[in-house]
């Protein structure tokens, strides 16, 4: 018995263990740069998704089944959330701040311009648009499918939410296209690793909050959610609305103004 209105979570062995898988994903990373092998590399990688998706289980079981998350205990992930996007967003400066040093006063070593002399950049109105109308449709569906689950409407929301999914995926594989017939690596000067850094992490994030979508839509499935619960899903959209709007930002800087 407990005398407060909160939760504390049950002992649980993934925060240690996905700890050690993600160590020895980069030392795989590390042999995988030095031998050009990707078995091990690849196969701690789908160790790390199973190991997040028990993870995911875990914490549905104790607010769908055990209803351990109150309303105080989602108020306190609610501010979980806020710093944990807020800390993303900080990451992200860290590379606009790279990138805008050396852009605004490129010195002796980059040719005194930008971009780089002999290096050739993206056309902002092909692949990179294609790209931005994408992640904006996206997050128009994302918001019809919360308000279509607060309207209780469930056929809406899962087809809304598929929709976001597949517009993910789509991005993903947009970007993964771009890479292969990049004109430039992630070693030519400080343009290639800033475009390649800055871009890579944020495809990183697609992918993560794709994944998440996914999650919420397989809980959409088993009618995990209500319209007045549905925290998980909730904050599923804020992280893909997080994902839109460093895109834009990106856009704007890296493939159209520093063209």
């Amino acid at each position: 018995m407990k005398n407060h209105q909160f939760h504390l979570v049950d002992p649980s062995p993934w925060p240690l263990i996905i700890s050690f898988v993600i160590l020895n994903y980069t030392v795989m990373t590390l042999m995988f740069f030095n031998t050009k092998f990707y078995l091990p590399m690849t196969l701690t990688l789908f160790l790390i998704l199973w190991i997040m998706f028990i993870w995911w289980r875990d914490i549905q079981r104790e607010s769908t089944y055990q209803g351990n998350h109150t309303s105080a205990v989602m108020i306190s992930m609610k501010y979980g959330m806020i710093l944990f996007i807020t800390s993303e967003i900080l990451f992200f400066v860290s590379f606009f701040w790279s990138f805008f040093h050396h852009s605004l006063s490129p010195n002796h070593e980059l040719g005194l311009m930008w971009p780089p002399k002999d290096i050739f950049p993206f056309n902002p109105l092909n692949i990179p648009l294609m790209n931005t109308v994408i992640l904006l449709s996206s997050g128009i569906s994302v918001t019809w499918a919360h308000a279509s689950m607060c309207c209780n409407n469930w056929n809406t929301t899962k087809i809304s939410m598929l929709m976001t999914i597949s517009l993910g995926i789509y991005f993903s594989f947009l970007q993964f296209y771009e890479y292969s017939s990049s004109p430039f690596s992630i070693s030519d000067s400080v343009y290639g690793s800033t475009f390649f850094l800055t871009t890579g992490f944020h495809g990183i994030h697609v992918i993560i909050g794709t994944l998440f979508l996914l999650h919420v839509y397989l809980r959409l499935k088993t009618i995990n959610f209500s319209f007045n619960h549905h925290l998980g899903m909730e904050m599923s959209i804020w992280y893909w609305h997080f994902v839109d709007v460093v895109w834009l930002f990106l856009y704007m800087t890296i493939y159209w103004w520093g063209k």
